[in-house]
């Protein structure tokens, strides 16, 4: 029986001043941490157990088996590492019915509702790794039955009665802890500079864990994927270790929560969802088809193609950062990716070079662009790095653009040649190599923040402060489109417009970005993923 009486405490970590133990024995594959967590001499602790030495000279002690318990002893837990993520390494398994956690010590001491759950959790473990923020920590059976802590220790008490409250029914801890319990995770991707895709997704959570089905699709303006991994502890080792992480250096923020949906129905195998168990699925009206040798050739071999990808300094794994673009990243022996677009399907009558420079500028910065001059319908535009390109790609195809749905791919293309001179092509190519308005020249520029896919709000910015929302209002108004909201940020340098559709909005930016709103003030305007 494990005793604590704890004479003082902080908010943050617990102090243990005096307390009891007896017949301690060390469990399974333990040295003798559990017992000289207690008699290390500088803890203020002391021991009544018989002939215990202190501090290191414990390590000699006598390891024995103990024998399966409700109580589990987890040792080399990190600094930072909270009582609820403890918790959660039980949770897959059962009730969970106590915690004590020693601070100092690194360690702790976990009571599940059964010993059929503790004997599973141990034998699960004993095969997979449990991680606690990305560090191992170790799982054992510890000999006490049962823990006993003093009722006048608050923040324990504190922990038993939210253990409590999330396993009465109906409560809404309860519907937390169910998702804990789910092998699906909802991810979304903060400032997504570079493409995330569903392949680079498979590539960073399959270290985790075996992943079954990946659906990707846009929400609130931002790109977001559900992924399912073959057990619910995958999925908390994966959001344990990733929520939070940057997929490339200082962009592509990985926002991590457990889905309340326990199994995912993937009716396509294309590059929007996966069911990796099913490889014989179709690909879809309309979408490019899974081929698996290109997941496989990603899997063996992707960490040589990460100098592929300009920029990606990625800290959670090469083969991640490989496989942006999903597959149009080429593979090791073959071309390298193309900086060069092809748009198709364009408004030949409205569309220009300097219209698809704004627009196309959103995503990078566009180096040239030439409206082909025997189809006019379609034109080259060359960006400043293939991972512009990319991005670009994935967040204009599909998009209207003067009332006709463009369609973007990656051009064959290395570059975007200009007429020989002398040649008059009729101003259908241009160069924007030193143009001022590119938004991404500046190193860490905080655009490079604030990159979203076309939304029907806008941010504006750069307002000069004699400028009404009357006055903004009817210069948008006069492009087309219907202003639905409105509001102006606290400096009122700043503001949100909302058009009506998508298509407005894009129009829009098209003709007000760097409109000259008196002073030589220009308005800046780009896409935003809040709603007003």
């Amino acid at each position: 029986m494990l005793r604590c009486c704890f004479k003082s405490l902080n908010c943050e970590h617990v102090k243990i001043i005096s307390f009891r133990i007896s017949d301690v024995a060390v469990g399974v594959k333990r040295g003798s941490d559990e017992l000289s967590m207690y008699n290390n001499s500088n803890s203020g602790m002391s021991s009544n157990s018989d002939g215990a030495p202190n501090g290191g000279d414990s390590k000699k002690l006598r390891v024995e088996e103990a024998p399966p318990s409700r109580v589990i002893h987890i040792r080399k837990l990190p600094n930072e590492a909270s009582e609820a993520e403890v918790i959660a390494l039980g949770l897959p398994f059962g009730k969970v019915t106590n915690i004590l956690t020693l601070k100092g010590k690194n360690q702790a001491f976990l009571e599940m509702g059964t010993e059929e759950a503790a004997v599973t959790m141990v034998n699960y473990y004993s095969k997979v790794t449990p991680l606690i923020r990305n560090i191992q920590v170790f799982i054992q059976y510890s000999n006490h039955k049962e823990l006993k802590t003093d009722a006048a220790n608050q923040r324990t008490q504190a922990v038993l009665q939210a253990v409590s409250a999330a396993q009465s029914p109906g409560s809404e801890v309860q519907e937390v802890l169910a998702a804990v319990s789910s092998p699906v995770l909802r991810i979304i991707i903060d400032n997504m500079f570079y493409p995330v895709t569903l392949d680079v997704l498979q590539q960073i959570f399959s270290k985790f864990g075996t992943v079954m089905k990946i659906i990707t699709f846009t929400k609130n303006n931002q790109f977001q994927a559900l992924l399912q991994f073959s057990d619910p502890v995958s999925a908390q080792q994966a959001k344990l270790a990733l929520d939070g992480q940057n997929i490339y250096n200082s962009c592509c923020t990985l926002r991590i929560d457990f889905s309340k949906l326990v199994n995912l129905n993937v009716k396509y195998n294309n590059d929007k969802s996966r069911d990796y168990t099913r490889p014989e699925l179709p690909a879809g009206d309309g979408q490019p088809s899974f081929d698996p040798t290109v997941a496989v050739a990603f899997s063996k071999d992707s960490s040589s193609l990460l100098g592929k990808i300009p920029g990606a300094l990625n800290p959670l794994s090469a083969a991640a950062a490989a496989a942006a673009a999903a597959g149009r990243v080429a593979l090791t022996g073959q071309t390298g990716s193309s900086g060069v677009l092809l748009v198709s399907n364009l408004n030949e009558e409205m569309v220009t070079p300097q219209s698809l420079f704004t627009l196309f500028g959103v995503y990078g910065d566009v180096q040239r662009v030439k409206i082909l001059y025997n189809k006019k319908d379609s034109a080259l535009i060359q960006m400043s790095e293939s991972n512009q390109a990319q991005l670009a790609m994935s967040h204009l195809n599909g998009q209207k653009m003067y009332g006709k749905i463009i369609r973007v791919t990656l051009s064959k293309h290395q570059t975007v040649a200009l007429p020989r001179d002398g040649l008059d092509d009729q101003g259908l190519t241009k160069d924007f190599a030193n143009s001022p308005l590119h938004r991404f020249k500046k190193p860490g520029s905080k655009n490079f923040q604030n990159i979203f896919p076309p939304s029907a709000t806008l941010h504006l910015s750069n307002i000069p402060q004699d400028v009404t929302e009357d006055d903004l209002r009817l210069l948008f108004s006069n492009t087309g489109g219907t202003v639905k909201a409105f509001k102006f940020f606290q400096d009122r340098k700043m503001a949100l417009i909302q058009m009506s559709t998508v298509e407005e909005a894009i129009q829009a930016l098209i003709d007000l970005h760097n409109y000259n709103m008196g002073g030589n003030q220009h308005l800046r305007v780009s896409f935003s993923k809040s709603t007003i």
